[in-house]
């Protein structure tokens, strides 16, 4: 004998529940750039063409737009990764330059040590 209605997707199975991804956090849409990024490119740009910026200058100021009272006042440390990754996303990308020692750096070869961001020179 056989079934003619179909199954109930699985968890996992194309249809079922994504996996992966926690459920109820906030993520980026597809095609949309992601907020440390943004937040990148809007320090850079609002300090000029020769300004530079640390990362650790983006966490904090990233972090400051999503502060809660019962956050401890280094709170902008959990964001240096993201800082980091997208710095490179974004060097990649050939939107801004990483500068280690004043020198642009290769964003496909590591990157070790103390780092700023620029904007490329036009």
């Amino acid at each position: 004998m056989t079934d003619d209605t179909p199954d109930e997707p699985q968890s996992g199975e194309p249809g079922g529940e994504p996996q992966g991804e926690p459920q109820g956090e906030p993520r980026d849409e597809p095609g949309q750039p992601d907020a440390v990024a943004l937040k990148i490119l809007e320090l850079l740009q609002d300090g000029g063409p020769d300004h530079t910026i640390s990362p650790d200058d983006v966490a904090r100021a990233f972090a400051e737009t999503r502060r809660k009272k019962s956050d401890p006042p280094d709170v902008w440390r959990r964001y240096m990764n993201a800082v980091r990754q997208q710095a490179l996303h974004l060097a990649r990308a050939g939107r801004i330059v990483i500068l280690r020692r004043g020198e642009p750096q290769d964003p496909h070869a590591p990157i070790k040590g103390l780092i700023r961001l620029g904007l490329p020179k036009s």
